[in-house]
């Protein structure tokens, strides 16, 4: 594979090959469409579900390799570009370039951002169909379609008719036979290689060969002693598209699906403009890292216990988690403990890291100990397979067990009547805020960073979590994992609040001391 420009990171990345004796994974995502700007509902369910995941396998240092691309043919390419009066090319060229713009504000870390409209993606879909012809899986059929007798004299394709169908109760006998495949795909049917069939949403199209095999065209060098995860609705037609070329394709090893995610009481719509899009999320000035875990942490991962699993977004919820659970809980801790290391000799330790001379014989630290060694346990389980709000939920709650141990150690008063123990407790919790920057880099990596860099440790060689390293079982001894005599750098407040004002008119934002400030109108409609 030729190096490529990391949409996410601005560098150029080496080539990923497989490698002997190591995990290789390869992950992709649905390819988004070039017909509008992406909104959060896309984001959460696309590339940022499968960047948390790319992130994560790197963390465990497995070799991963991480392509998507857009997807820029089908009707709706077509559609935008009748609606602007250009070629459907001006439209590719036009929203693929804000796509990678608005992918690399969030942070996502493509090995790969391509096109289906390059030469690699024709030749190889062309190849596939010739192939599936060849072998007598394609039919020629002659069916019926709607045609426009107006100026256009064109048939048309579904997204270019407008109405109700003409069909008296087609909607609801669609429902009835949504509601029913549902069911059949959530009962526990296996496949070859004994891996679980779950489909979110019946989606998949049999015209939309070409995006599916525009995941192929980037990774032709890597197609053998690879587990490939896909955040993708293609796990039918895909797998039997590959099959059906009698070639010795890589197939699907884990599918994870979401539903939808809502926009307050109504549904983003790109079409209509409504919603949050990712140029929106850019011009609040609320950081990306705050974007990424409110996506994240409301991800509408699918379960098979409930008919719906659609999750909302809202300005308010937005408000209150990055004010209850990012600057309150997960800030203030982190603050808290490097503060308190930063001040000066009599008062604090001097920005140095001090010895856990009794930590085996601290019960306050072998309790938390052992409850933040299950946690992580239950985030490695979790995270395997991409669960990926639970993995976040399951963080936080080491967050939570930190500020309770940090609480109820009274460290304040340890200082001065017992030095050992305060020093055993500050040690083990400066080891927290550096699990946490681990754990939390798939899902904020930019957070993660500043982190370590006011741990004065170098996020190149620290952001790792591999068992290789043994570093799941440092993390059991969290006093361990940073040394005694190691300088910190200089603390600094890593959130800051949020006050939203909702107004039937306008949109406009500003700060007042520490809380940034925004008046917003209730739908977001995008120019």
């Amino acid at each position: 594979m030729a190096e490529e420009t990391a949409a996410g990171q601005g560098q150029e990345r080496k080539p990923v090959l497989p490698v002997a004796g190591r995990r290789n994974v390869l992950v992709t995502s649905a390819l988004p469409y070039v017909n509008n700007v992406p909104h959060l509902g896309n984001l959460v369910g696309c590339v940022l579900s499968a960047d948390a995941y790319a992130r994560y396998c790197r963390l465990r240092g497995h070799n991963v390799l991480f392509i998507c691309g857009t997807d820029e043919y089908g009707t709706s390419t077509e559609a935008r570009a009748l609606q602007e009066g250009c070629s459907p090319r001006e439209i590719c060229d036009r929203y693929h370039a804000l796509h990678r713009k608005v992918y690399s504000w969030f942070g996502i870390s493509f090995d790969h951002f391509g096109r289906t409209s390059s030469p690699e993606q024709t030749e190889i879909c062309q190849d596939v169909f010739r192939r599936l012809l060849d072998n007598g899986w394609l039919l020629e059929k002659t069916i019926q379609q709607l045609h426009c007798g107006g100026e256009c004299q064109r048939f048309l394709a579904d997204r270019l008719v407008e109405g109700s169908c003409p069909v008296q109760g087609c909607g609801e006998k669609l429902e009835r036979y949504r509601r029913g495949l549902w069911r059949w795909v959530l009962e526990p049917k296996r496949r070859p290689g004994d891996q679980r069939l779950v489909e979110g949403r019946a989606q998949a199209s049999m015209y939309h060969q070409g995006p599916q095999v525009g995941r192929p065209c980037a990774t032709r060098q890597v197609q053998r002693q690879v587990l490939l995860y896909t955040h993708n609705y293609f796990q039918v037609m895909f797998p039997s598209t590959l099959l059906g070329t009698g070639e010795n394709w890589t197939l699907l090893k884990t599918i994870s699906v979401t539903e939808y995610l809502n926009y307050e009481s109504g549904k983003f719509s790109k079409s209509k403009g409504i919603g949050v899009f990712g140029n929106d999320a850019r011009d609040t000035n609320i950081p990306p890292e705050v974007w990424r875990y409110y996506l994240l942490t409301n991800r509408p991962e699918v379960r098979i216990d409930l008919d719906s699993s659609d999750t909302q977004f809202t300005w308010t919820d937005l408000q209150a988690k990055l004010n209850n659970e990012l600057v309150h809980k997960l800030g203030n801790f982190i603050n808290r403990v490097l503060s308190f290391i930063a001040k000066p000799e009599g008062v604090g330790y001097g920005s140095i890291i001090p010895p856990a001379t009794n930590a085996e014989s601290h019960p306050l630290t072998q309790a938390i100990s052992e409850t933040v060694g299950k946690l992580v346990d239950q985030y490695i389980v979790a995270m395997d397979k991409v669960k990926l709000k639970q993995g976040l939920k399951i963080t936080m709650a080491i967050c939570s067990e930190g500020n309770a141990y940090l609480q109820d150690s009274q460290f304040w008063k340890l200082y001065k009547e017992d030095p050992p123990g305060c020093a055993t407790v500050i040690k083990t919790s400066a080891g927290l805020v550096y699990l946490l920057a681990c754990l939390l880099e798939p899902f904020m990596p930019s957070f993660s960073k500043e982190v370590l860099q006011q741990l004065n440790l170098c996020p190149e060689e620290h952001l790792s979590f591999c068992d290789e390293k043994g570093e799941r079982e440092k993390a059991k001894r969290p006093w361990d994992l940073i040394p005694p005599g190691h300088r910190i750098g200089k603390p600094a407040p890593l959130f800051k609040g949020l006050v939203i004002l909702l107004h039937s008119f306008g949109c406009s934002l500003h700060r007042i001391g520490n809380a940034t400030f925004i008046s917003i109108t209730p739908y977001t409609v995008s120019g």
